[in-house]
């Protein structure tokens, strides 16, 4: 990737793509006004040209973000390549590629389950394998309750696994299979995508992948062109035409009535169907979205954070604003429409979330810098814990206020120092960490003062799409550590509290 070169793609007015200005500035005001997510990137392609780019500070074009599940995407085109260069096919047994994890009694229907199977979230089981220890040999010795491709299961072990298929039959992780077939050819360069190994030493190609909104719309770009890019076919033909399909059913009751409807109309290969007839989307945790719509020759790329929220009303937003708007013909660019371009690309041009309070100013701030021996409970800065090098909970830490900005240092386990700064005046300071997971390298820190002895940090982590906020509340000498940890889905939460005294 020394020289990486890409073509990049057309530019166009909304209206010269068959879409009215207007109806996208009404999306904007659903998306940032109507309370049910927090934006941080948005594109759109129709005709093969990008007609509507934009992303909210301190997201930026060229910023990875973490992907979550829309990795199994990635997962399941690795899986396509390898079967157009014949290293499998969708009917090849797990037991053909791993002979030396069959059980010696294995469960009823084992000796039916196929690639196809895992790709579809159809193996067959209800319990999740264990992830300590192997999770080949895990994921195979897991019982079969029901006929593969009968029921769906959203298993994000079979996932990785299939990332292990690729090891066993390239000789290279997925990362370096996918760097070296598929990303120079899309257009996306592979030193800007991130790929995390789990804590367990696991390469996790279920959700840890971070990537920018154009990579993702690139990745979807390859299916709506039938799996071929500049005239090289990468993906099977009929591999894109199953992957892109329902190939089980996932309709579920409960998440009709909680109005997750787009989470209900089918699965193909490791990405979701969508309501539109035909259109599909891979698919992560909190709306990091990238929809293919083929009738309407359209992609749409997101990324968000709409947890706590239901990003499948992002989606509905979509079908309820923009498939209306939509022309067959490029739209006249008459006066309205003139105007309604202008005031689009000034909009998109000063996009921001929500900027931090002001509340910089407590009489014991001077008193409250020191350094802080923790006495009981555990210190442990959460983000930095998912992805960077964790506090040692048995060290104290430093925390400095000045009159506009502060700093607060912890050591970590691996011996090292970790330092955040934070801003007092209104902004945030922006902070960059050397991970061993290849993650969370960037942090902007703010700091407001909620009362007299409180002290709130608040971090934003860009590239995992994670806040964190802690609580300081300082007394005679004393300070009291107030965090939540958890939040994600599959996590649980929890509030950590640490009692440190000041030296």
């Amino acid at each position: 990737m020394e020289n990486f070169t890409r073509q990049e793609f057309e530019r166009c007015t909304p209206e010269e793509a068959g879409i009215r200005s207007e109806a996208l500035l009404k999306l904007l005001d659903r998306l940032e006004y109507g309370g049910i997510t927090e934006m941080h990137g948005l594109m759109i392609m129709r005709h093969g040209k990008v007609c509507l780019e934009g992303w909210w500070t301190p997201y930026a074009a060229g910023q990875p973000h973490m992907c979550a599940s829309l990795t199994k995407t990635y997962m399941g085109t690795a899986i396509g390549m390898a079967i157009y260069e014949g290293l499998l096919t969708l009917d090849t047994h797990l037991t053909e590629i791993f002979p030396e994890f069959v059980p010696e009694s294995p469960s009823e229907y084992f000796d039916e389950l196929t690639i196809r199977h895992v790709l579809t979230m159809g193996s067959g089981m209800t319990q999740f394998p264990t992830m300590e220890g192997n999770w080949v040999q895990n994921f195979i010795a897991t019982p079969l309750t029901n006929r593969p491709g009968t029921n769906f299961w959203y298993n994000s072990v079979g996932s990785t696994f299939l990332g292990k298929v690729i090891e066993k039959l390239t000789g290279k992780t997925v990362y370096e299979y996918l760097e070296e077939k598929l990303f120079p050819k899309i257009g996306i360069n592979g030193r800007t995508v991130m790929h995390g190994i789990a804590p367990e030493g696991q390469d996790m190609w279920a959700w840890r992948t971070v990537s920018s909104t154009e990579d993702n719309l690139r990745l979807m770009k390859l299916y709506l062109d039938g799996g071929c890019v500049n005239g090289e076919r990468l993906l099977p033909e009929e591999y894109v035409r199953l992957a892109t399909s329902k190939q089980i059913e996932n309709d579920n009751e409960p998440a009709r009535e909680r109005g997750e409807i787009d989470g209900c109309v089918g699965y193909g290969y490791q990405m979701w169907m969508c309501q539109p007839a035909h259109s599909y989307r891979a698919d992560g945790a909190a709306g990091q979205y990238s929809i293919v719509l083929p009738d309407q020759d359209m992609i749409i790329a997101m990324n968000q954070n709409a947890l706590g929220s239901n990003p499948y009303r992002v989606l509905q937003s979509l079908w309820d604003i923009v498939l209306p708007a939509l022309s067959d013909e490029p739209i006249p660019a008459d006066d309205a429409a003139k105007a309604a371009q202008e005031k689009l690309a000034l909009r998109l041009k000063t996009l921001a979330i929500p900027g931090p309070e002001y509340r910089p100013y407590s009489p014991a701030k001077l008193a409250a810098s020191g350094t802080y021996q923790v006495k009981s409970g555990t210190f442990d800065v959460y983000c930095l814990g998912m992805y960077a090098p964790e506090a040692n909970p048995a060290k104290g830490f430093r925390i400095r206020f000045d009159d506009m900005e502060g700093e607060l240092v912890w050591e970590c386990t691996d011996n090292t120092c970790c330092r955040v700064e934070f801003a007092l005046d209104g902004t945030r300071r922006y902070n960059r960490f050397r991970s061993p997971w290849q993650f969370a390298t960037k942090c902007y820190a703010n700091g407001v003062w909620e009362s007299d002895a409180v002290f709130r940090l608040e971090e934003l982590w860009p590239e995992n799409n994670s806040r964190k906020t802690t609580w300081f509340t300082f007394t005679d000498g004393a300070c009291t550590v107030s965090q939540v940890k958890g939040g994600l889905p599959g996590q649980p939460v929890e509030t950590l509290t640490t009692l440190a005294v000041r030296l």
